[in-house]
């Protein structure tokens, strides 16, 4: 129970300890590096709404550095609150966010979108040479907590001057991080598109890691790459790891060598990969697990898990519902209006429920749609691009579109001319249906045509508007 108490005083400090110094930007400070630079151990950095094009580093500071998350518990502030780090002085320190300076349990981030990551240049601390790493948070040496973040859309694929690239959401090496409530998505790398932990341990829990992609070396483990013995134990615990796609190996947790685990209460599903490996390699203690294609360990399962929506909140009836460890330290939160059953977005009664919504930690982590996308909860099996509803229309229409892989996707309109009316789509997007509106207000009459264009696959059908 102690360590579920270490956010509850987390939060507290931010009133209980009147030695604080709550440093605000831009109030206070321009810039984040700015107010973390005239920061002392204990302060608190709290950042406004808005787009802060910084590369920052926390060097050495144990304080807090959080949005208004902490005070809203509002899932917009953190979109609306965004470190994008496509911008750095130097190209070879590219991470959004560095900790490596002996950071311990008293550093804290939270509460923001991190984003435009493209590693660091970094050599490896147990001889393996150099490497490009931490696309959206690099941490070495360091012992952090990292909370209620979303870390999208950081790209890690440099090989100029370094053997590979890994960690497109994360890298952690040589500590003992806890990272929770956070949602990696969107990231590419080497190996490890989404999570790599190197020669370290730590607390992993409550996180969904989706539709990370291309991984192509060391076993890929778009999801979660592990690497290397530790002192202290790496415990991966009440996650959703799903829609991540790599090119060869284990598109899920993969482990290189003997590398060792607790995996406890975690969904691995979806994820593609040639043979449609969700875990490998590695010394794994795998229970109450929900893999497909099975996994030995005592509790798994291997059964759709029937995602309510495309944030992977479980249907009432999932066969995930109260199937994860049944000793009451992973209890749901029960719902003070209804004693004995579990407070949304868990389901069922207090028994913990396999993925990222179960268990003590278990929180709403976004209102806004990420994963197998926003039409139903089953991967196609076969790319499609439907034809638009309704046809003719006036004054607007929806096209949809099916992709039974992760795959970056462009969809466009254009008349009859050739020329470009409208970019839909420009992204990456995980396997899954798609229904995207497009409005003509702008537009006269006439036919147009709408192209699709994800990874090898084109298609491009006519629609008719009718004013």
């Amino acid at each position: 129970m102690e360590k579920y108490l270490l956010i509850l005083s987390v939060l507290l400090c931010f009133t209980s300890n009147v030695n604080t110094t709550i440093i605000n930007v831009p109030g206070n400070y321009s810039t984040i590096q700015a107010a973390i630079n005239a920061s002392v151990n204990g302060d608190t950095v709290l950042v406004e709404a808005g787009t802060y094009m910084e590369n920052i580093n926390f060097r050495g500071k144990r304080i807090v550095l959080t949005s208004r998350y902490y005070l809203t518990n509002n899932p917009a502030t953190i979109y609306s609150t965004v470190i994008n780090g496509s911008s750095p002085v130097n190209p070879d320190t590219g991470s959004c966010v560095i900790i490596n300076n002996n950071e311990d349990s008293t550093t804290v981030l939270q509460g923001f979108a991190i984003t435009g990551g493209t590693g660091t240049k970094w050599l490896d601390e147990h001889g393996a040479g150099l490497y490009r790493e931490g696309g959206g948070i690099l941490i070495q040496y360091s012992s952090p907590v990292i909370q209620n973040n979303i870390i999208y859309n950081n790209i890690v694929t440099n090989v100029t001057g370094v053997t590979s690239t890994g960690g497109g959401g994360i890298r952690i090496g040589d500590g003992y991080p806890r990272v929770y409530n956070n949602i990696f998505m969107n990231n590419t790398a080497r190996y490890g598109a989404g999570v790599v932990l190197n020669y370290t341990g730590g607390e992993y829990k409550n996180n969904i890691i989706c539709s990370n992609y291309g991984s192509n070396q060391f076993g890929s483990g778009s999801g979660m790459w592990l690497n290397g013995f530790f002192s202290r134990p790496i415990t991966i615990q009440n996650n959703t790891i799903a829609g991540n796609s790599a090119v060869s190996t284990c598109a899920g947790i993969y482990g290189f060598g003997g590398v060792q685990a607790t995996i406890r209460n975690n969904i691995v599903w979806g994820n593609t990969v040639p043979g449609n490996v969700q875990v490998a390699g590695g010394s794994f203690t795998v229970r109450y697990c929900n893999v497909q294609g099975g996994y030995p360990g005592g509790g798994n399962l291997n059964v759709e898990p029937l995602f309510a929506d495309s944030n992977y909140i479980l249907q009432s009836n999932s066969p995930c519902v109260d199937k994860g460890d049944s000793s009451t330290i992973y209890n749901d939160p029960e719902d003070p209006n209804n004693p004995t059953f579990a407070k949304y977005p868990s389901r069922g009664g207090l028994r913990n429920d396999i993925g990222a919504y179960g268990g003590p930690l278990s929180r709403i982590l976004t209102n806004q749609l990420i994963g197998i996308g926003s039409i139903g909860s089953e991967i196609p099996k076969n790319f499609v691009l439907y034809q638009n509803y309704p046809n003719p229309f006036n004054p607007a229409t929806k096209i949809t579109f099916a992709l039974p892989k992760g795959e970056f996707v462009t969809l466009k309109v254009f008349d009859v001319l050739g020329e470009e009316v409208e970019t839909l789509v420009y992204e990456f997007k995980p396997a899954g249906k798609y229904s995207i509106d497009f409005s003509s207000a702008e537009l006269t009459s006439g036919i147009y045509f709408y192209r699709i264009t994800a990874g090898n696959n084109t298609e491009t059908r006519k629609m008719i508007l009718v004013k």
